[in-house]
């Protein structure tokens, strides 16, 4: 994993950002690299939308869908409403941990089952793994699926345009687009509601592609979570809430947390 920090020269929170990273970051080895930005054509070249601007692997967690390229001073809200110069140390966390377990995770796809065992993961080769790893940051960082040229800059690293790479994963079914080229889904993740609603500890909301997705992606992306889905059978509702790493839910029934579906190394 890479995580690079993009500041103007002398930001005041540039320091602020690298010491938050270097908490939220403790025992994955990681370090941040700082690279100072100078004009706006080599902003719009690293897909820096302010000053700092947090890199994972050469995608923005952060990012604000259609934000251009900027020098200026970048604000980040948080869940709780209050605007600071940098994201804090818990989302930096959830960040960091979903590009870690994106990066690893090899579970097998509902409705995709014949793939020679190749899993979730897509291929490193042409840039495919890098934008499968910025579709499902985007999903959890804002609750909807990504349009193309929110993916362009992750697209670019590998000299490709990001509408040829979310085609080639979509012919691999590594995820579903529509007619127009719009993501529907990218496995576990559903742009459309699915019948199978995750509601996470800030507030965001996505939907899984099934009922055994919904109840892995809290666990995935090491966060609290309320999951509420539909017995197929009765249709009668049923809600999980995962808290502290245990699941439970009204009446006697309640199951520690699975252990996480992760491809070896």
């Amino acid at each position: 994993m890479r995580i690079t920090v993009l500041t103007v020269p002398d930001c005041p929170n540039a320091p602020v950002i690298e010491e938050r990273i270097a908490r939220a970051a403790a025992g994955l080895g990681v370090e941040a690299e700082r690279v100072e930005v100078a004009d706006q054509e080599q902003a719009a070249r690293l897909g820096m939308t302010g000053s700092p601007t947090v890199l994972i692997d050469g995608v923005d967690p952060f990012a604000v869908p259609g934000a251009p390229p900027s020098l200026s001073c970048r604000l980040y809200r948080g869940p709780d409403g209050k605007v600071e110069g940098a994201p804090s140390v818990g989302e930096l966390r959830r960040a960091l941990n979903t590009a870690d377990i994106t990066q690893r995770c090899a579970c097998p796809p509902t409705g995709a089952a014949d793939r020679g065992g190749r899993g979730r993961l897509a291929p490193v080769a042409g840039g495919l793994r890098t934008v499968q790893q910025a579709v499902l940051r985007h999903f959890a960082a804002t609750g909807a699926a990504p349009a193309a040229g929110d993916l362009e800059v992750a697209a670019a690293v590998h000299g490709r345009a990001a509408t040829a790479v979310l085609a080639e994963l979509a012919a691999e079914d590594f995820l579903t687009l529509d007619s127009d080229g719009r993501i529907r889904a990218a496995y576990p993740l559903s742009a459309v509601p699915s019948g199978h609603h995750i509601r996470l500890a800030d507030g965001i909301e996505v939907w899984a592609m099934c009922a055994v997705d919904a109840l892995g992606i809290p666990d995935v992306l090491g966060t609290d979570a309320v999951i509420t889905s539909a017995d197929p059978v009765t249709g009668e509702r049923v809600t999980v809430t995962f808290t502290g790493g245990v699941m439970t839910r009204p009446g006697p029934w309640s199951a520690p947390r699975p252990p996480p579906r992760r491809a070896s190394t």
